[in-house]
């Protein structure tokens, strides 16, 4: 571990103790919560587009010179009850530096709002409209936390529907099982700087609505993983989701997937927020070649 990201991992430890926990009940009723603006340095790069796609806004920021037909899809994280966050736009900003990526926010509705029928009905609507268009010769789909979790479900839904998917899906930290049944899970979860797990886990069970927590389309952990486009999994050690990704990594490769696991011991929940540790940019650099490479896995 780089000493930036023992410093990093501190930092956030000391901001966790700091913040109220989340509890499920205070958010119903709650003013719906705005996504975080756009920051200036991507508005100068980028032209910003807002529409909507059944009745939900979609985010689009395309190069104001260099387009190149690439897109980036990327579903934000926050335990399915919180909005993008400027974390978030750092880590589009980072992805997106130095290339002709356009790309695509959309906007789902939060739990307990909202939930994953809705939101798939949503993210399936917004995913339609670019899959659609010739122009668009690479979609690389991308995800953190609750973010990720619905990167490899929309990929999964999309493989079943028999419609085009991503050319790769990017998992930073993905949530892949709701039920959070994994021994390690309360093993890590001292060790956790981020995340607590009696304070995440009803927050993402929310989203689950109807749905049973082993259902794939709320717990990709339980979905078939064959067939799938390249899925690459980024995931830190100190974190409470390491043994769910490991599990679902270690199936992708037994699929022959091509995906790419990159594990960083020493790392926390989405450490790729954190674009000024070598960790965080060894894993955004990998997903740069992505976008700008011939499209094969390094």
């Amino acid at each position: 571990m780089s000493l930036r990201m023992a410093l990093t991992a501190r930092a956030v430890a000391a901001r966790a103790r700091r913040t109220p926990r989340r509890e499920l009940a205070a958010l119903h009723g709650r003013p719906y919560p705005p996504p975080a603006r756009v920051p200036r340095d991507l508005r100068r790069t980028h032209a910003v587009e807002r529409t909507e796609v059944a009745g939900r806004p979609v985010l689009r920021l395309t190069p104001r010179a260099g387009a190149d037909g690439t897109h980036l899809v990327y579903l934000h994280g926050g335990a399915f009850v919180n909005p993008l966050l400027p974390a978030h736009w750092w880590i589009v900003r980072e992805l997106v530096r130095g290339t002709g990526t356009i790309v695509t926010v959309p906007l789902y509705r939060l739990a307990p709002e909202g939930d994953a029928d809705e939101g798939y009905d949503f993210l399936t609507a917004a995913w339609a409209g670019l899959a659609e268009d010739p122009g668009a010769r690479r979609i690389v789909l991308a995800g953190d936390s609750a973010g990720g979790n619905l990167a490899i479900g929309l990929a999964m839904a999309l493989r079943d529907a028999g419609r085009r998917g991503p050319d790769h899906v990017v998992a930073f930290s993905p949530a892949l099982d709701l039920t959070a049944s994994h021994p390690a899970v309360r093993e890590l979860d001292p060790h956790d700087p981020m995340l607590a797990v009696d304070e995440v886990q009803p927050l993402c069970a929310a989203w689950a609505g109807d749905r049973a927590l082993t259902d794939p389309v709320v717990s990709p952990l339980y979905g078939r993983v064959e067939d799938l486009p390249p899925v690459h999994v980024v995931q830190g050690g100190l974190d409470i989701l390491t043994a769910d990704a490991l599990e679902f990594a270690r199936r992708l490769a037994a699929a022959g997937n091509p995906g790419r696991l990159i594990y960083e011991p020493g790392a926390f929940h989405v450490y790729v927020g954190a674009w000024w540790t070598p960790e965080a940019r060894r894993a955004l650099a990998h997903v740069r070649f992505l976008l700008t490479g011939p499209g094969a896995v390094r």
